[in-house]
């Protein structure tokens, strides 16, 4: 049957990008028990799909070897992954005459810095303004000279924080959260976005933001990258982290509907009443996956049984700062979405202007 034969093509599939192939006596013999295997499926398929289903599992089972060896992976991001760091090129980074120096891409770590950024702009004005870069990490440009001095994990984004001057050596910042919680410390003098120290928010804000830092790991490089990236679609893996994304949402649902119990539990923030850092951490994977990032999420996931974390998205998507955030460092989708670099307030300004007279 149908299943069968996809069965057949995801083990040939497996087979040729085989990363465990050290001589060509065991390419060999690697094709041949695929042939071998194939038609194997066939008999089975022609037998019953029961039998086909014992031979799928026996036969596609794979079995690590001892030592693993790295090779080419076949995907969407398989040929920018590496098993080594530091640089491959001595291209250096852009310098605008910001004090900050973001270089970033809008994916939603990306944009869990520049909301912060702009809502820091909104509230203080140009003590907070920012030059942002954009880093396209489908060009490798993570793996450049400057951007591994800035972030030797190569993950966008990294800041770049010139406190003491252009002309003396910058603070560097890696790990989104970490430049949230700097941002703030440096810039948000009234604690609007990050409660002050010994403000029992201030726990439970940093809480939140690091509950998203340990769970949408599982969320984008877990579900998102089988369910929409991965070569082959397999049931294991979609199963296993469908399963783990319902529960974080399960974890939102609860705490935003107020179910929870806690003292900042019912929303319509993560800390209660008052929006925070907390919030845009989170909002970008989670109100991303309701907006469709991983297209076909939405119904495979029945989001609709979330309906505190879908007002929750629907109120936090509507700040400016938020919509703003969103498009800096976007290089694609609609042109009028796009800031590809942003080195001051008016350059939304100019693209309102450019939308209107278009």
């Amino acid at each position: 049957g149908t299943s069968t034969f996809g069965s057949i093509a995801a083990f040939r599939s497996s087979h040729h990008h085989n990363p465990m192939s050290p001589s060509p006596q065991s390419t060999a013999f690697s094709y041949a028990s695929a042939s071998v295997a194939a038609a194997a499926l066939l008999a089975a398929g022609a037998a019953g799909a029961g039998l086909a289903v014992v031979l799928q599992r026996t036969l596609l089972k794979y079995k690590p070897p001892k030592v693993w060896r790295p090779a080419q992976l076949s995907g969407k991001f398989g040929g920018i992954n590496s098993h080594t760091a530091g640089p491959r090129s001595e291209a250096q980074l852009p310098k605008g005459i910001r004090a900050l120096q973001l270089h970033s891409m809008a994916t939603p770590n990306g944009v869990k810095v520049t909301a912060l950024l702009e809502e820091l702009v909104i509230r203080y004005g140009k003590v907070a303004e920012y030059d942002a870069y954009s880093v396209s990490i489908l060009k490798g440009e993570q793996f450049t000279a400057g951007f591994v001095a800035a972030n030797p994990n190569s993950k966008i984004p990294a800041l770049l924080h010139y406190k003491d001057g252009l002309s003396k050596p910058p603070i560097r910042v890696f790990e989104s959260a970490a430049i949230l919680v700097h941002l703030c410390e440096h810039f948000d003098t009234d604690n609007a976005f990050l409660p002050a120290i010994g403000d029992p928010l201030r726990a439970e804000c940093l809480s939140w933001i690091f509950w998203v830092q340990g769970s949408a790991p599982y969320l984008g490089g877990g579900f998102g990258h089988f369910f929409a990236y991965a070569p082959t679609k397999q049931q294991y893996p979609i199963d296993r982290f469908a399963m783990e994304v319902k529960r974080q949402l399960d974890v939102l649902e609860r705490h935003l509907s107020g179910a929870e119990g806690s003292a900042s539990s019912g929303g319509p923030y993560l800390c209660g009443e008052k929006y925070t850092a907390a919030d845009i951490c989170a909002f970008p994977w989670y109100g991303g996956l309701f907006a469709g990032i991983y297209p076909g999420a939405p119904e495979f996931l029945a989001l609709e049984e979330y309906p505190s974390v879908a007002k929750w998205v629907k109120l936090v998507g509507e700040r400016k700062a938020m919509k703003r955030g969103k498009m800096v460092n976007k290089f694609w989708g609609p042109e009028e979405e796009q800031l590809p670099e942003r080195h001051g307030v008016d350059d939304f300004e100019k693209l309102e202007g450019e939308k209107k007279s278009a």
